[in-house]
């Protein structure tokens, strides 16, 4: 079993977050604001499957820019 990395979830999704064009300052709000409450709402759980950190962090970030939620969904099956 592993563990999420949030180091690593934080670094992919500012990776993306750059290569759409989104401003730094902007994409490290949404990440920080879409994380923590992903890992709140994880929180009552006591098995959390990558499937369902996926899901929840992608209904987070769609609050704050739709196509980064976008991408981070459809990471590797983008072509």
């Amino acid at each position: 079993m592993e563990e999420f990395d949030l180091d690593k979830i934080t670094k992919a999704l500012k990776i993306d977050a750059k290569a759409i064009g989104i401003p730094s300052g902007a994409a490290e709000d949404f990440i920080q604001k879409s994380l923590k409450a992903a890992t709140k709402k994880l929180s009552t759980k006591t098995i959390i499957t990558e499937k369902d950190l996926q899901r929840t962090l992608a209904k987070e970030l769609k609050k704050y820019h739709q196509d980064l939620a976008y991408v981070y969904e459809n990471r590797d099956t983008i072509i």
